[in-house]
């Protein structure tokens, strides 16, 4: 294929745009066909020597996501102490995750040790198995939000706690823990530039060597 139409690449353009991180979500269940069709992405995404290092555990346990959910306000809190003044104030008004209301959560870990692939392009740089996950996040999460879903990334969490909660093999590293649901709103502006808290760039900056 030589290239996609003008109107489909602005049609993707303005996807990205409207990815956003979403932390608030209606409690209404997600069809399971449609998160199946989200999920089934991962396989169209590409890995250092095709190793597919993404591993998923769906949280559906009551017991399961209340570790979770645990793990995660401990961590809150203690990034919250490591604030002071203004930080702190905006810090602890902001709704970092969508944990108590998201119908569906998944846990993505990297398969660290996995045979498969042989290693190819991972000798020197063994890390990019886990670029590789995050490669897959993204079509999974552009997937989710074509369809009208909100994703959210939770990264204030306790990976080594939430890995003995889940009863993970070794070798295996948390890289997201993701919420997914319908979000209550949509905006092309991310959240933390909205109350404040930082600026998106204007430009991306290219150094030249």
């Amino acid at each position: 294929m030589s290239g996609f139409s003008q109107d489909f690449q602005n049609d993707l353009l303005d996807l990205m745009r409207w990815r956003r991180d979403v932390r608030r979500f209606r409690r209404d269940p997600v069809d399971e066909a449609l998160l199946q069709e989200c999920l089934a992405t991962f396989r169209l995404a590409p890995s250092v020597g095709l190793s597919e290092p993404w591993r998923v555990i769906r949280l559906e346990s009551d017991a399961a996501r209340a570790a979770a959910l645990a793990n995660f306000t401990a961590a809150n809190q203690r990034a919250l102490d490591g604030y002071s003044g203004e930080k702190a104030s905006i810090y602890s008004s902001l709704k970092l995750s969508g944990m108590q209301e998201s119908p569906v959560q998944l846990a993505i870990y990297c398969d660290d040790s996995t045979a498969q692939g042989a290693g190819l392009g991972a000798g020197t740089m063994p890390e990019t198995r886990r670029y590789s996950v995050v490669g897959a996040i993204t079509h999974f999460w552009l997937a989710a939000r074509a369809r009208g879903l909100g994703v959210g990334w939770v990264s204030i969490l306790d990976p080594v706690q939430l890995n003995q909660d889940l009863a993970v093999p070794e070798g295996w590293t948390l890289v997201a823990y993701l919420c997914v649901g319908w979000p209550e709103s949509s905006n092309d502006t991310p959240e933390l530039e909205l109350i404040g808290w930082e600026t998106r760039r204007d430009a991306l900056a290219i150094e030249t060597r």
